[in-house]
């Protein structure tokens, strides 16, 4: 690290400067939490007069043409590399298609706070399918970490009054389903995606996952665009531009470039921005109780993440 001299009467001082490349990745880790923590309140107004198929499809179309001409300008392949073409399908279908589904329908019976929450616990996940997959052990402060972050979660449900109503119920499973969906694709892009670049992994996947669940929404949802407030347009356009090309963007440039544990602490940062901004912006109910279970769930995930082989 460089250092800045700052002389004094009595000698001198000698100060660390930050490096440019430092600032860089504050920047783009700010970014990622704040697209991250919003995308669960965008999800809430796109599919306010949007069935959640039809939205979790749309935001997709939207951000489709970005990443394209992103990549072409990068000269980047949007086909997947030779031989990768099941891995290409199962990235489409379940890290794109169906958990963002899963996501767009529970938005429109849980609150984007709980959501972000019950989604904030997918890399914990990740230890338990990296220890089912690739035969990383477990050990005891992950487990310690595990039981402490879900038990808090299972209370935050249970305060929030989740526990009666089945629709709400649902939600949940689906959200911690889209979680797990995403836990899973990202143990197996360790093995399986290593030589695929971040826009060749994204572009053709979310060209693809948009135009067949908007397709789909059409037929099942039976959707009319003058149906659309204009709050679920704006949120659509959120999502695609914002959340899906900038977050995205953002977060697999820094997952080559810092220390994956250091860039995993997002899923324990975005889920405060998003329960703020709901509670500001959506009116959701947040309490003391509320507020002291979730944060010892982010505890919870947070030792279990300290304790990772990552680091």
């Amino acid at each position: 690290m460089s250092e800045i001299v700052v002389k004094k009467s009595s000698g001198k001082l000698v100060v660390p400067a930050i490096k440019k490349q430092n600032l860089i990745y504050f920047i783009l880790y700010a970014i990622v939490c704040v697209c991250w923590g919003t995308t669960w309140i965008g999800i809430k107004y796109a599919t306010l007069s949007i069935p959640p198929l039809t939205a979790s499809g749309m935001r997709f179309v939207i951000a489709f043409p970005f990443f394209y001409l992103i990549a072409i300008s990068k000269k980047e392949p949007i086909l997947y590399p030779k031989g990768k073409m099941k891995f290409f399908w199962f990235i489409t279908m379940f890290y794109f298609s169906l958990p963002y589904f899963l996501i767009g329908y529970a938005s429109t019976h849980v609150s984007s706070g709980l959501i972000s929450l019950l989604f904030s616990t997918m890399p914990v996940f990740i230890i338990i399918f990296s220890a089912i997959f690739n035969k990383e052990k477990c050990n005891k402060q992950q487990i310690l970490g595990i039981f402490i972050g879900f038990s808090s979660l299972l209370l935050i449900i249970i305060n929030q009054g989740m526990d009666i109503d089945f629709n709400n119920y649902t939600g949940i499973i689906f959200v911690a389903g889209a979680a797990a969906l995403h836990g899973l694709c990202y143990v197996l892009t360790r093995k399986h995606g290593q030589n695929v670049s971040v826009l060749t992994f994204n572009t053709l996947p979310i060209g693809l996952a948009g135009i067949g669940m908007t397709t789909l929404g059409y037929f099942v949802e039976g959707w009319s665009v003058s149906d659309f407030s204009l709050q679920s347009i704006f949120g659509l356009f959120y999502l695609g531009l914002v959340a899906s090309v900038g977050g995205f963007l953002a977060y697999f440039y820094l997952l080559k470039r810092i220390n994956p544990t250091i860039l995993s602490y997002v899923f324990v940062i975005f889920p405060v921005v998003a329960i703020y901004i709901g509670s500001t912006f959506a009116g959701e109910s947040v309490n003391s109780t509320f507020m002291m279970l979730v944060l010892l769930m982010l505890i919870g995930i947070s030792y279990t993440k300290y304790h990772t082989s990552d680091k």
